[in-house]
Protein backbone atom coordinates (compact mmCIF):
# COMPACT_ATOMS: atom_id res chain seq x y z
CA UNK A 1 0.00 0.00 0.00
CA UNK A 2 2.93 2.59 1.24
CA UNK A 3 5.25 1.41 -1.66
CA UNK A 4 6.31 4.85 -2.71
CA UNK A 5 6.96 8.81 -2.02
CA UNK A 6 3.44 10.26 -0.44
CA UNK A 7 2.96 13.08 -2.33
CA UNK A 8 -0.30 15.43 -1.61
CA UNK A 9 -2.19 17.71 -3.48
CA UNK A 10 -0.76 21.81 -2.61
CA UNK A 11 -3.79 23.92 -0.72
CA UNK A 12 -3.64 27.46 -2.42
CA UNK A 13 -4.17 30.63 0.10
CA UNK A 14 -4.69 33.41 -0.88
CA UNK A 15 -3.21 36.73 0.72
CA UNK A 16 -2.66 40.21 0.68
CA UNK A 17 0.77 40.08 0.16
CA UNK A 18 0.76 37.40 -2.11
CA UNK A 19 2.26 36.93 -5.71
CA UNK A 20 1.91 34.46 -8.98
CA UNK A 21 5.73 33.17 -8.40
CA UNK A 22 4.34 29.74 -7.70
CA UNK A 23 3.15 29.68 -10.98
CA UNK A 24 6.24 32.07 -12.90
CA UNK A 25 8.83 29.80 -10.92
CA UNK A 26 7.67 26.38 -10.00
CA UNK A 27 5.29 26.23 -13.05
CA UNK A 28 2.28 25.68 -10.95
CA UNK A 29 -1.07 25.85 -12.07
CA UNK A 30 -2.91 28.13 -9.72
CA UNK A 31 -6.64 28.00 -9.70
CA UNK A 32 -7.53 31.49 -10.28
CA UNK A 33 -5.73 33.87 -12.63
CA UNK A 34 -4.82 37.31 -11.11
CA UNK A 35 -5.27 36.18 -7.82
CA UNK A 36 -2.61 36.92 -5.21
CA UNK A 37 -1.67 33.60 -3.69
CA UNK A 38 0.54 33.76 -0.62
CA UNK A 39 0.76 30.25 0.40
CA UNK A 40 0.77 26.97 -0.66
CA UNK A 41 0.40 25.06 2.28
CA UNK A 42 2.09 21.51 1.17
CA UNK A 43 1.72 19.05 3.46
CA UNK A 44 -0.94 19.84 6.04
CA UNK A 45 -2.79 18.43 8.90
CA UNK A 46 -5.42 21.46 10.11
CA UNK A 47 -8.90 20.55 10.43
CA UNK A 48 -10.03 22.74 7.89
CA UNK A 49 -6.99 22.61 5.78
CA UNK A 50 -6.63 18.61 4.74
CA UNK A 51 -3.87 17.93 2.95
CA UNK A 52 -4.98 14.47 0.35
CA UNK A 53 -2.78 11.71 -1.08
CA UNK A 54 -3.47 9.59 -3.98
CA UNK A 55 -1.84 6.34 -3.72
CA UNK A 56 -0.93 4.28 -6.85
CA UNK A 57 -4.27 2.66 -7.89
CA UNK A 58 -5.76 5.79 -7.37
CA UNK A 59 -6.83 5.24 -3.56
CA UNK A 60 -7.20 8.81 -1.99
CA UNK A 61 -6.17 9.30 1.83
CA UNK A 62 -5.84 12.14 4.58
CA UNK A 63 -2.61 13.02 6.08
CA UNK A 64 -4.84 12.73 9.34
CA UNK A 65 -5.29 9.05 8.67
CA UNK A 66 -2.15 8.44 7.58
CA UNK A 67 -1.41 9.58 11.20
CA UNK A 68 -3.75 7.93 13.22
CA UNK A 69 -4.76 4.84 11.15
CA UNK A 70 -1.06 4.00 9.34
CA UNK A 71 1.51 5.54 11.87
CA UNK A 72 3.96 2.66 11.93
CA UNK A 73 4.18 2.02 8.25
CA UNK A 74 4.31 5.77 6.81
CA UNK A 75 6.01 7.31 10.24
CA UNK A 76 7.73 4.75 11.94
CA UNK A 77 7.94 2.91 14.92
CA UNK A 78 9.42 5.52 16.73
CA UNK A 79 6.69 7.92 16.46
CA UNK A 80 3.77 5.64 17.96
CA UNK A 81 3.43 6.96 21.32
CA UNK A 82 3.91 10.51 20.02
CA UNK A 83 1.35 12.50 21.97
CA UNK A 84 0.27 14.66 18.85
CA UNK A 85 -3.43 13.82 18.16
CA UNK A 86 -2.74 15.59 14.41
CA UNK A 87 0.64 15.19 12.23
CA UNK A 88 2.31 17.79 14.39
CA UNK A 89 4.23 19.78 11.49
CA UNK A 90 2.93 21.90 8.82
CA UNK A 91 5.26 22.24 5.63
CA UNK A 92 4.50 25.85 3.11
CA UNK A 93 5.69 27.41 0.40
CA UNK A 94 5.27 31.78 0.66
CA UNK A 95 5.81 33.60 -1.74
CA UNK A 96 5.77 37.48 -0.69
CA UNK A 97 5.02 40.18 -3.36
CA UNK A 98 4.73 43.14 -0.36
CA UNK A 99 5.83 42.41 3.25
CA UNK A 100 4.26 40.36 5.78
CA UNK A 101 3.25 42.28 8.60
CA UNK A 102 5.77 42.35 11.71
CA UNK A 103 4.17 39.54 14.04
CA UNK A 104 5.23 37.39 16.20
CA UNK A 105 3.99 33.04 17.55
CA UNK A 106 3.49 32.77 20.86
CA UNK A 107 5.35 30.39 23.53
CA UNK A 108 4.22 27.46 24.50
CA UNK A 109 3.65 28.56 28.37
CA UNK A 110 1.61 31.21 27.06
CA UNK A 111 -0.26 30.01 23.72
CA UNK A 112 -3.13 28.21 25.55
CA UNK A 113 -3.98 31.16 27.87
CA UNK A 114 -3.58 33.41 24.99
CA UNK A 115 -6.30 30.66 22.98
CA UNK A 116 -3.87 30.25 20.48
CA UNK A 117 -1.22 27.24 19.41
CA UNK A 118 2.70 27.58 19.89
CA UNK A 119 4.59 27.73 16.57
CA UNK A 120 8.22 27.42 16.33
CA UNK A 121 9.19 27.34 12.62
CA UNK A 122 12.53 27.42 9.78
CA UNK A 123 12.66 29.78 6.63
CA UNK A 124 14.66 28.02 3.95
CA UNK A 125 15.35 31.01 1.21
CA UNK A 126 14.78 29.63 -2.23
CA UNK A 127 14.51 32.83 -4.63
CA UNK A 128 15.58 36.39 -3.08
CA UNK A 129 15.28 39.01 -5.44
CA UNK A 130 17.54 41.99 -5.47
CA UNK A 131 16.91 44.37 -2.35
CA UNK A 132 14.68 41.13 -0.63
CA UNK A 133 14.87 41.61 3.64
CA UNK A 134 13.75 39.30 6.37
CA UNK A 135 12.93 41.03 9.51
CA UNK A 136 13.84 38.85 12.45
CA UNK A 137 14.32 40.03 15.94
CA UNK A 138 14.28 42.87 18.06
CA UNK A 139 17.82 45.22 17.54
CA UNK A 140 20.62 45.66 20.04
CA UNK A 141 19.01 47.58 23.23
CA UNK A 142 15.08 47.47 22.43
CA UNK A 143 13.31 46.81 25.73
CA UNK A 144 9.47 46.33 26.51
CA UNK A 145 8.87 50.44 26.75
CA UNK A 146 11.19 51.22 23.61
CA UNK A 147 9.09 48.60 21.67
CA UNK A 148 5.71 50.08 23.28
CA UNK A 149 6.63 53.50 22.34
CA UNK A 150 7.53 52.09 18.49
CA UNK A 151 3.96 50.97 18.45
CA UNK A 152 2.29 54.11 19.42
CA UNK A 153 4.80 55.78 16.87
CA UNK A 154 3.99 53.81 14.04
CA UNK A 155 7.90 52.89 14.27
CA UNK A 156 8.12 49.25 14.95
CA UNK A 157 10.28 48.19 11.74
CA UNK A 158 12.75 50.45 13.38
CA UNK A 159 13.19 48.45 16.40
CA UNK A 160 13.76 45.08 14.30
CA UNK A 161 16.69 43.32 12.79
CA UNK A 162 16.99 43.56 9.18
CA UNK A 163 19.22 40.66 6.92
CA UNK A 164 19.74 40.31 3.46
CA UNK A 165 18.94 37.01 2.13
CA UNK A 166 20.35 34.80 -0.81
CA UNK A 167 18.67 31.98 -2.16
CA UNK A 168 19.88 29.31 0.32
CA UNK A 169 20.13 30.86 3.10
CA UNK A 170 18.10 29.24 6.35
CA UNK A 171 16.46 31.13 9.60
CA UNK A 172 15.44 29.79 12.29
CA UNK A 173 12.58 31.42 14.53
CA UNK A 174 11.30 29.89 17.76
CA UNK A 175 7.88 31.24 19.35
CA UNK A 176 8.45 34.88 20.73
CA UNK A 177 10.83 35.91 18.28
CA UNK A 178 9.70 38.95 16.46
CA UNK A 179 9.55 38.41 12.44
CA UNK A 180 8.57 39.37 9.14
CA UNK A 181 9.42 37.97 5.74
CA UNK A 182 10.25 40.96 3.15
CA UNK A 183 9.19 42.03 -0.48
CA UNK A 184 10.75 39.81 -2.79
CA UNK A 185 11.35 36.30 -1.28
CA UNK A 186 10.16 32.88 -2.09
CA UNK A 187 10.43 30.50 1.21
CA UNK A 188 9.83 27.01 2.18
CA UNK A 189 8.61 26.97 5.98
CA UNK A 190 8.40 23.87 8.41
CA UNK A 191 6.47 24.81 11.51
CA UNK A 192 4.73 22.97 14.43
CA UNK A 193 1.39 22.44 13.33
CA UNK A 194 -0.01 25.88 13.88
CA UNK A 195 -1.98 28.51 12.46
CA UNK A 196 -1.85 31.22 15.47
CA UNK A 197 -0.20 34.51 14.60
CA UNK A 198 -0.04 37.60 16.53
CA UNK A 199 0.45 40.91 13.91
CA UNK A 200 1.98 43.65 15.34
CA UNK A 201 2.09 46.04 12.96
CA UNK A 202 1.06 45.72 9.20
CA UNK A 203 2.75 48.71 7.18
CA UNK A 204 -0.97 50.54 7.93
CA UNK A 205 -2.53 48.49 4.84
CA UNK A 206 -5.69 47.26 4.06
CA UNK A 207 -7.02 43.85 3.55
CA UNK A 208 -8.41 41.81 0.00
CA UNK A 209 -11.54 43.30 1.75
CA UNK A 210 -10.37 46.95 1.70
CA UNK A 211 -10.71 47.04 5.40
CA UNK A 212 -7.57 47.64 8.12
CA UNK A 213 -6.74 44.38 8.74
CA UNK A 214 -6.82 43.10 12.80
CA UNK A 215 -3.92 43.80 14.57
CA UNK A 216 -3.40 42.03 17.87
CA UNK A 217 -0.88 44.70 20.21
CA UNK A 218 -1.61 43.05 23.46
CA UNK A 219 -0.87 39.51 22.52
CA UNK A 220 2.00 40.69 20.72
CA UNK A 221 3.60 42.10 23.86
CA UNK A 222 3.10 39.07 26.24
CA UNK A 223 4.26 36.98 23.63
CA UNK A 224 7.55 38.66 22.59
CA UNK A 225 10.71 37.28 24.00
CA UNK A 226 12.26 40.69 24.78
CA UNK A 227 15.55 38.87 26.01
CA UNK A 228 16.24 36.56 23.14
CA UNK A 229 19.23 37.40 21.08
CA UNK A 230 18.77 38.48 17.30
CA UNK A 231 18.89 35.44 14.99
CA UNK A 232 21.85 34.77 11.83
CA UNK A 233 21.22 32.35 8.71
CA UNK A 234 21.85 28.62 10.03
CA UNK A 235 25.27 27.23 8.80
CA UNK A 236 25.10 23.44 8.05
CA UNK A 237 27.45 20.96 10.38
CA UNK A 238 29.20 17.73 8.56
CA UNK A 239 26.63 15.97 8.07
CA UNK A 240 24.71 18.86 6.76
CA UNK A 241 22.35 19.64 9.27
CA UNK A 242 20.74 22.92 9.55
CA UNK A 243 18.28 23.04 12.66
CA UNK A 244 17.99 20.17 15.58
CA UNK A 245 15.37 21.34 17.63
CA UNK A 246 12.80 19.50 19.79
CA UNK A 247 10.19 20.09 17.06
CA UNK A 248 12.02 19.28 14.14
CA UNK A 249 15.40 18.40 12.64
CA UNK A 250 16.01 19.90 8.96
CA UNK A 251 18.82 18.60 6.92
CA UNK A 252 20.51 19.28 3.41
CA UNK A 253 20.96 16.87 1.09
CA UNK A 254 24.62 15.75 0.20
CA UNK A 255 26.50 15.53 -3.05
CA UNK A 256 25.88 12.60 -4.56
CA UNK A 257 23.38 11.04 -2.02
CA UNK A 258 22.07 7.55 -3.01
CA UNK A 259 19.27 6.78 -0.93
CA UNK A 260 16.87 8.47 1.00
CA UNK A 261 16.62 7.64 5.06
CA UNK A 262 16.91 4.11 6.32
CA UNK A 263 14.02 1.85 6.88
CA UNK A 264 11.87 2.52 10.19
CA UNK A 265 12.14 6.10 10.38
CA UNK A 266 10.06 9.11 9.47
CA UNK A 267 11.01 11.21 7.38
CA UNK A 268 9.64 14.23 4.43
CA UNK A 269 11.57 15.99 1.79
CA UNK A 270 11.17 19.62 -0.16
CA UNK A 271 12.67 19.45 -3.36
CA UNK A 272 15.20 22.89 -3.85
CA UNK A 273 16.13 21.84 -7.41
CA UNK A 274 16.86 19.38 -9.98
CA UNK A 275 15.07 16.11 -10.22
CA UNK A 276 14.80 13.51 -7.73
CA UNK A 277 12.91 9.94 -8.49
CA UNK A 278 12.91 7.27 -5.75
CA UNK A 279 10.56 3.87 -5.91
CA UNK A 280 8.82 5.29 -9.50
CA UNK A 281 7.91 8.57 -8.53
CA UNK A 282 9.84 11.82 -9.31
CA UNK A 283 10.02 14.80 -7.60
CA UNK A 284 10.97 18.22 -9.37
CA UNK A 285 11.50 21.85 -7.83
CA UNK A 286 8.96 23.08 -5.60
CA UNK A 287 7.21 19.05 -4.53
CA UNK A 288 7.26 17.75 -1.43
CA UNK A 289 7.20 14.55 -0.08
CA UNK A 290 6.97 11.53 2.73
CA UNK A 291 9.09 8.78 2.64
CA UNK A 292 6.89 6.21 4.25
CA UNK A 293 9.23 4.16 7.11
CA UNK A 294 8.10 0.97 5.80
CA UNK A 295 10.11 1.14 2.28
CA UNK A 296 13.00 -1.34 2.35
CA UNK A 297 16.92 -0.32 1.45
CA UNK A 298 16.58 -0.92 -2.64
CA UNK A 299 13.16 1.02 -2.70
CA UNK A 300 15.23 4.20 -1.02
CA UNK A 301 17.88 4.20 -3.69
CA UNK A 302 18.19 7.46 -5.77
CA UNK A 303 17.54 7.94 -9.81
CA UNK A 304 19.49 12.44 -9.53
CA UNK A 305 19.35 14.96 -12.09
CA UNK A 306 22.85 16.38 -11.91
CA UNK A 307 21.65 19.62 -10.18
CA UNK A 308 19.43 17.91 -7.68
CA UNK A 309 19.13 19.48 -4.27
CA UNK A 310 17.05 19.03 -1.38
CA UNK A 311 15.87 18.64 2.24
CA UNK A 312 15.22 16.59 4.68
CA UNK A 313 12.97 16.91 7.49
CA UNK A 314 12.29 15.10 10.77
CA UNK A 315 10.25 14.36 13.78
CA UNK A 316 12.80 13.71 16.53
Amino acid sequence: MFDSLLTFQPLYQTRVWGGRRLETLLNRALPEANTPYGESWEISDRPAEQSICTLIGGKQISLHDLWTQHREAVFGKALLNHPAERYPLLMKILDARDDLSIQVHPPAHLAAELGGDPKTEMWLVVHAGQGAKIYAGLRQGVNREAFKQSIRDGTVSDCVQVLEPKSGDCLFIPSGMIHAIGAGLVIYEVQQNSDTTYRVFDWNRVGLDDQPRALHVQESLRSIDFSATSPDFQQPDAQGVLIDCEFFKIRHSRPKQVSLGIPGENLAIAMIKGQLSVAGRQLRSGEFAIVPAILNNDQRLCHNSADVEWVEIQIP
